[in-house]
């Protein structure tokens, strides 16, 4: 049995895939997940073997950067002792600054490293740590920003996508007589999210039956309620949760940040969506992740600085008018996912480490 460890934390787009692939590699390993403070909170902490290794963000004036040199040596220190300790022999990083010093003291220690990139843009962490990896999973095989000479580590796997997700599509669940829309900001821009589409969504609900599904952080969900409840919007508001999958099913049109994890969701699920991607995305990869997948006619994407006032009142007014759009989408998603099986999955994932 081997001991890996699983290296995660940031946001939501990091830790889901770390609890994916945990599940694959739990029967057949001794696995553990490593994860930052503020990964923390997207992690199923009952469900999961996790060790708290903290990592600063990086400072660029004198002091912050001084703070950040040592934080991130004394994490690299942690590290190294806690796998010795523990005797791991594999690391998989699924990738962030957050990961470096954990990927640096399993070099050290001439540990089997393997990457995770589920983006169509590398990321400049994985980037960095190519050279020292024995293979990067990936879910296309022209992944931007990874260099040629680099090609022969690159291993495409299926999306990872949660078990529960995969069982929940078999149960069926009756839509509203409502037209239901799911509004996701993600981890990172929920809060423009909140305020962004306020007109159109009152203008919306003078005109049709609609009912709002918004994420948004906890710091702002009485507002949120408050715009809602003021304006005779029906509407449930919630911040992050594990069982996003569960409001998907009930809704006819995400609005969505494009984090690779979220869109595959929503692909799998058969939920038509609008992608804004982040703007402040590192290299732009939310605007690759959602053209990949417009493409194939399986969404809508828009810019946000693209966005005009009344925009979002035409489009879903226009959807909602031809439901056909709608359904079109869907029927594309299906064939997507057609072959989509967990444990052929979770097997090629074993054989590779």
């Amino acid at each position: 049995m081997k001991k890996i460890i699983i290296s995660t934390g940031g946001t939501g787009g990091h830790v889901i895939p770390a609890q994916v692939l945990y599940d694959y590699l739990k029967d057949k390993n001794d696995v553990m997940i490593t994860c930052d403070k503020r990964g923390f909170n997207f992690l199923d902490k009952k469900r999961y073997k996790v060790k708290q290794i903290d990592v600063p963000k990086i400072n660029k004036n004198l002091t912050g950067f001084i703070f950040f040199a040592v934080y991130f040596i004394l994490s690299v220190i942690k590290s190294y002792f806690f796998f010795k300790k523990k005797k791991i022999k594999i690391l998989i990083s699924t990738g962030g600054y957050m990961s470096v010093p954990i990927c640096l003291a399993a070099r050290f220690l001439n540990l089997k490293l393997f990457l995770f990139e589920p983006n169509l843009v590398l990321g400049r962490s994985n980037l960095f740590l190519l050279n020292y990896c024995e293979k990067i999973f990936t879910y296309n095989k022209k992944i931007k920003n990874l260099p040629k000479k680099m090609g022969y580590k690159n291993f495409v796997i299926k999306p990872l996508i949660r078990k529960e997700i995969i069982q929940s599509k078999k149960q069926f669940i009756k839509k509203s007589k409502y037209f239901s829309l799911l509004i996701i900001g993600g981890s990172q821009g929920a809060k423009k999210f909140d305020n962004l589409f306020n007109e159109d969504l009152i203008k919306l609900s003078n005109k049709f039956k609609i009912k709002i599904y918004h994420q948004t952080s906890k710091e702002n969900l009485k507002n949120l309620k408050n715009f809602y409840i003021s304006n005779n919007i029906r509407f449930e508001v919630f911040s992050y949760t594990n069982e996003l999958y569960k409001i998907i099913k009930k809704t006819d049109l995400a609005i969505t940040r494009s984090g690779a994890s979220t869109i595959n969701e929503l692909v799998f699920l058969g939920s038509p969506f609008l992608a804004i991607p982040f703007p402040f995305a590192k290299d732009d990869h939310q605007f690759f992740n959602a053209r990949y997948y417009t493409k194939k006619n399986l969404g809508w994407l828009i810019r946000e600085t693209n966005l005009s006032s009344n925009f979002l009142y035409k489009f879903v007014s226009n959807l909602i008018k031809n439901k056909k759009l709608v359904f079109q989408k869907k029927k594309n998603m299906e064939n997507f996912h057609k072959a989509y099986d967990w444990e052929q999955n979770s097997s090629y994932l074993n054989n590779q480490l």
